[in-house]
């Protein structure tokens, strides 16, 4: 039977409801939609108890622990999280503190973050970047960023934001593919076979 790729969303605001989740939310499913797989969204902020149990990661709840191997063994996460002090939010490195150090390893990553405005946007790069680069993961070239203004009653409203998350989707579809199947990986690129030069 064929693999059937996951698609995991890591929302980590720590109010619900939350913008971070829509976006997080949508930008999993319009993944998982288009490499034919299945997908699921995780709110940090219901963990909050449960991460803050202890130090390491046997003092942690079962429902953080399930989480926890739930992104470690996903095809392809999206992560998000609110603008906080010009980062992410705590709760949100609470969580990836607890990832396996080796875990996430050449794993493609989706960076979304929201804020109150535009001046927020850096959030994905200066911040978000850097700290999947620690875990080498795969990080996707295309963040997602969102103001308030993309929003109305929690729903994205902004078809500028519906734009670059398709664009996000269909300029990244090729690595995911390559990433989950490698065998397909010059299906759809016969200009990047070694010997089509």
């Amino acid at each position: 039977m064929a693999h059937v790729p996951t698609v995991v969303g890591v929302s980590g605001s720590p109010t619900h409801p939350s913008r971070t989740t829509v976006l997080v939310d949508e930008v999993a499913r319009s993944f998982a939609e288009a490499i034919g797989g299945t997908h699921r969204t995780i709110e940090l902020a219901p963990l909050l108890g449960q991460l803050g149990a202890g130090p390491f990661r046997s003092h942690l709840g079962p429902e953080v622990v399930e989480a926890l191997e739930a992104v470690e063994a996903a095809d392809v996460i999206v992560v998000g999280s609110p603008a906080y002090r010009a980062t992410y939010t705590g709760l949100f490195k609470l969580f990836f503190d607890h990832i396996g150090q080796y875990a996430l390893i050449d794993k493609p990553i989706v960076l979304t973050a929201t804020g109150g405005s535009d001046r927020h946007a850096l959030l994905v790069e200066h911040q978000m970047r850097p700290l999947f680069g620690f875990f080498q993961s795969l990080t996707l070239p295309l963040g997602i960023y969102a103001a308030e203004s993309d929003f109305a009653d929690y729903a994205i409203t902004s078809e500028d934001l519906r734009g670059r998350i398709d664009t996000a989707v269909n300029r990244t579809i090729p690595l995911v593919r390559a990433h989950i199947d490698p065998e397909s990986r010059y299906a759809n690129a016969e200009f990047a076979r070694p010997d089509a030069f």
